[in-house]
């Protein structure tokens, strides 16, 4: 084991806190448990440690083993090869932190790239340097409203089709705030029109929260809603899948005040679930109650272009007791993976992406409606998930497709008791005719037994 203090260096040290010797350091711990005898297997070259670990990563399938029809919040989309040979570059995995911007000009760039990317994305004035993923970004949006009427306003309408772990996120991050009450997300049928929140909103409304495309693929013109909650005083969010952005109108068309979402699609790997990236953008508006770190532009002077970490004075780092969150950090890795990706496929490529995941599942929901017992359960427009109504339960269905080689689709009676039965199917531009063909044969299969 490398040690980098000397001798000489160490016994000062040691006399600096008033000891002889290093074992001096341990006398409150008792002899007994200073040196236990673990139970470890015999010491292993790194050779046959490879190939054990190699063995074990080979019993976990992935989308390179499986066809994926799977989403739910986290999808399979294609990440070209140049965002991984760019952020595995040392000068990103080892950046100095943002807080010292003399020496960390590159990571702010990039930050800074990254934000103007989502504010463009979004339609809104402003992001941030990111959260750590959709759920916490959800949350934060809740706390944004809160702190933004300063605890006046207590309750929080929050649409049952929003993706269960960002509710069930938000719920756990309201602990803290007794007076705080989250309303509309446990109907008796999670499927009602969006608009049968508008009779929940009154002027004690500080936030409505809805998601687009929602947790079930269906897409919605949120505008009535939306001016229905500015005209009672509230504001107005929307998490969204990045992806549908390239083909849907930006929630800033229908009034969105805040808009969070999962940045995963943006360029992330789906990594057995994380890291992954929350976004978070908001109007100019409320540009000092955003959580998280903030990257501006600006110049020295010199008159050169540089970056710093601006508006710092709302984070608790400086003033604590009037910080609206707890949050000052970001996913910067992911971040990055994200910028490089949306720069790499440019406004064209961002759009044919969406346009191929658009198309891919329409054509195979048409095809999987062609199956008898199967139905495509939802009669509003849909991005790249859909509901089917099964005939068999949604478990016994996946176990069948996986014996096949196939991951099927997420069970909703898992959220949602109502919803037995029914399996929101996920397509994106990695699942080919011939993916889509195989799956609707094997489902067949599942009709006739």
């Amino acid at each position: 084991m490398f040690t980098p203090h000397t001798k000489t260096e160490r016994e000062e040290m040691l006399r600096a806190v008033g000891v002889k010797s290093m074992e001096d350091l341990f006398v409150a711990v008792p002899q007994k448990f200073r040196f236990p005898k673990l139970n470890l297997s015999p010491r292993k070259t790194e050779l046959e440690i490879t190939s054990e670990m190699s063995e074990l990563a080979y019993a976990n399938e992935s989308t390179r083993d499986l066809l994926c029809f799977l989403g739910a919040g986290a999808y399979n989309h294609y990440i070209p090869s140049a965002v991984d040979a760019l952020v595995h570059r040392g000068e990103f995995f080892t950046a100095y932190t943002p807080y010292q911007p003399e020496i960390s000009q590159g990571t702010l760039q990039a930050i800074f790239e990254y934000q103007s990317l989502i504010a463009n994305l979004t339609g809104m004035d402003v992001s941030n340097a990111s959260h750590y993923d959709g759920a916490t970004a959800t949350a934060e949006a809740v706390i944004l409203a809160y702190s933004n009427f300063r605890g006046k306003r207590t309750k929080m309408v929050v649409s049952p089709a929003v993706h269960p772990h960002y509710r069930a996120t938000v719920r756990t991050y309201m602990q803290g705030y007794e007076e705080v009450t989250l309303i509309g997300d446990t109907p008796s049928d999670p499927l009602e029109s969006p608009d049968s929140l508008i009779s929940l909103i009154d002027d004690q409304t500080a936030l409505v929260i809805v998601q687009y495309p929602d947790f079930f693929g269906r897409i919605y013109d949120y505008t009535k809603l939306s001016d229905t909650a500015h005209k009672n005083g509230a504001l107005f969010a929307v998490a969204v899948n990045p992806t549908a952005l390239g083909i849907l109108k930006p929630p800033s068309e229908f009034g969105a005040d805040i808009v969070v979402g999962e940045g995963q699609p943006l360029g992330i790997p789906l990594s057995l679930g994380g890291p992954y990236l929350g976004l978070f953008a908001t109007k100019k508006e409320f540009i000092r109650k955003i959580a998280g770190r903030l990257v501006g532009e600006t110049v020295d002077q010199d008159g050169k272009r540089g970056y710093v970490l601006t508006l710092t004075a709302r984070e608790q780092h400086i003033r604590r007791e009037k910080a609206s969150s707890n949050i000052c950090t970001n996913q910067g890795l992911m971040a990055l993976s994200s910028a490089i990706y949306m720069s790499l496929l440019g406004k064209q490529g961002f759009r044919k992406v969406a346009e191929l995941c658009y198309q891919k599942a329409h054509y195979a929901a048409k095809e999987i409606a062609s199956i008898p017992g199967f139905s495509v359960c939802m009669d509003t427009p849909f991005f790249h998930e859909f509901m089917v109504c099964c005939p068999q339960p949604v478990e016994q269905i996946n176990t069948h497709l996986l014996d096949h080689g196939i991951l099927g689709g997420y069970d909703l009676g898992k959220d949602y008791p109502a919803l037995k039965q029914n399996m929101l199917v996920a397509v994106t531009e990695m699942n080919t005719k011939e993916d889509i063909d195989i799956f609707v044969d094997v489902l067949r299969e599942m009709s006739n037994g």
